[in-house]
C-alpha cells in the first residue's frame, strides 16, 4: 500500500480543521449574536457576524491542524 504524500496529508488536515472550526464557529457565532446582551448586533448584521465568526474559526483551526499535519508528516511509526 502506497503511503500518502506529505502534501495530501497537510491538505486533508486543513480541510478537516476548516470543517470542524467552521461548525464550532457557526454555533458560537449564532449563540453570541442572538443571546448575549453585551454585544448589541442590530438586525441583519447578525447574519454577517455569524459568518465572520464561522470563517474566522475555520481559518484558525484549519491553520493549526495543517501545521500539526506538517510537523507530524516527517515522523514514521
Amino acid at each position: 500500500m502506497a503511503r500518502d504524500s506529505c502534501l495530501a496529508r497537510i491538505t486533508a488536515g486543513v480541510a478537516v480543521g476548516g470543517a470542524i472550526g467552521g461548525a464550532v464557529g457557526a454555533v458560537y457565532g449564532t449563540y453570541e449574536a442572538v443571546s448575549l446582551t453585551k454585544i448589541q448586533v442590530p438586525g441583519l448584521l447578525k447574519i454577517r457576524y455569524i459568518g465572520q465568526t464561522t470563517l474566522g474559526s475555520a481559518a484558525i483551526f484549519g491553520l493549526f491542524l495543517g501545521a500539526g499535519s506538517l510537523i507530524h508528516c516527517g515522523k514514521s511509526y
